[in-house]
């Protein structure tokens, strides 16, 4: 049985080479004892008309020219047909393999007009044989055949050839299109992990400066605060370190132990939290909690999380936040303000808190609307669609 994987045979292209030359000069044999021992003019007729098709495949239109006129001059000098004339059927199979299909239907029909001269030509040589018309046409009937299995041969392999050409091609631009898919993925996993440790990194160490911040200002005062505020900066880091190990294992390894992704019932814990960090914060969260898929619950949640975490870095002392989560018409409508310094918060132009928010949420089709109230304060609001 033959090999699955096993490719056809082929000739490279120093095989094709010498396979033409080897044809050539097969069929140039017996030239020399017609130039040498018969006849002169027979012999240099066969040269012509053999003799190109060593490069019938480079030249297959001027190859078949040089027949063809070879053909055409032969008919007025030779009445008889000569071993040159396998020439024809060879340089036409070659125009209808490697020409183009206009020019590969030009030898057909000169080969056909070739084949009714050529029957008139050669039946006159004939003593005795009168020019009939069932003679004439069984003549030109064989010799229109050869003609025809030639061309159709040689259109049948260019077709073919086309068929594979056009394969190759489009396996190759799938290949490339394969390979800027994975380019253009790899830069979508790159930011999505960048937003991600931006959230948890931002969250975890803004929440650690304003709690040594505050236990450094009172330290004097009250020492009594230092205890519980030291052990909210603890837990803090300890889920900060927890969330970056989480996504380290999933890119270090796979199978590696990984914690749930955040959910919206995970809003209650960090409004807790946020108030743990001496951030005052009004939560609406509906109960029960509405089922949403994970990828929406996990951007509300990191959408709650940059923006209390802003509010702790901008809003100024003494600001108070208030969250609001609702489904309105197939809409998932999440809110985060406070009263702090609004327009007057100053900005390095370094965060990149606001970007990764509208990131997250155009990537569910959302939309995220930021900035300033009237009278002071800052609202962040994003509706994701379900």
């Amino acid at each position: 049985m033959a090999r699955p994987d096993r490719q056809p045979w082929r000739l490279g292209p120093r095989g094709v080479r010498w396979f033409d030359l080897g044809l050539t000069a097969f069929l140039l044999l017996p030239v020399p004892a017609f130039l040498l021992f018969g006849n002169p003019l027979h012999g240099l007729l066969m040269l012509v008309q053999i003799a190109p098709l060593a490069v019938r495949r480079r030249w297959p239109v001027p190859v078949f020219a040089v027949v063809a006129l070879g053909s055409a001059v032969q008919a007025p000098l030779v009445d008889i047909p000569l071993w040159s004339q396998v020439a024809f059927p060879i340089a036409t199979y070659s125009v209808a393999r490697f020409g183009s299909a206009w020019w590969s239907a030009a030898a057909m029909a000169t080969g056909l007009l070739g084949a009714g001269i050529a029957s008139v030509v050669w039946l006159r040589g004939y003593d005795g044989t009168q020019l009939t018309f069932q003679n004439v046409s069984a003549y030109f009937l064989t010799i229109a055949l050869v003609v025809v299995v030639a061309w159709a041969l040689g259109t049948l392999n260019r077709v073919r050839q086309s068929y594979v050409d056009a394969l190759v091609e489009r396996g190759q631009r799938l290949e490339h299109e394969a390979a800027q898919q994975a380019a253009l993925a790899a830069i979508e996993e790159r930011q999505r992990i960048a937003r991600e440790m931006h959230d948890v990194v931002a969250h975890g160490l803004t929440t650690i400066v304003v709690q040594a911040d505050g236990a450094r200002a009172v330290a004097a005062t009250d020492p009594s605060v230092v205890v519980p505020t030291l052990a909210t900066i603890a837990d803090t880091g300890r889920e900060a370190m927890a969330e970056m190990r989480r996504m380290l294992g999933l890119l270090r390894a796979d199978g590696a132990a990984t914690a749930p992704q955040p959910r919206l019932a995970d809003l209650a814990g960090l409004v807790a939290d946020a108030k743990g960090a001496g951030t005052p914060v009004v939560a609406d969260l509906p109960d029960p909690v509405p089922t949403v898929s994970d990828g929406v619950a996990l951007t509300v949640y990191r959408v709650v999380q940059e923006s209390l975490t802003n509010v702790r870095k901008h809003a100024g002392p003494g600001a108070s936040a208030g969250v609001r989560l609702r489904i309105d018409d197939g809409t998932v409508v999440v809110e985060v303000d406070d009263d702090g310094r609004g327009a007057a918060a100053r900005d390095d132009g370094g965060g990149l808190g606001l970007t990764g928010m509208r990131e997250r949420v155009g990537a569910h089709q959302g939309d995220l609307t930021a900035g300033p109230l009237p009278g002071g304060g800052y609202r962040v609001c994003a509706r994701i669609p379900l």
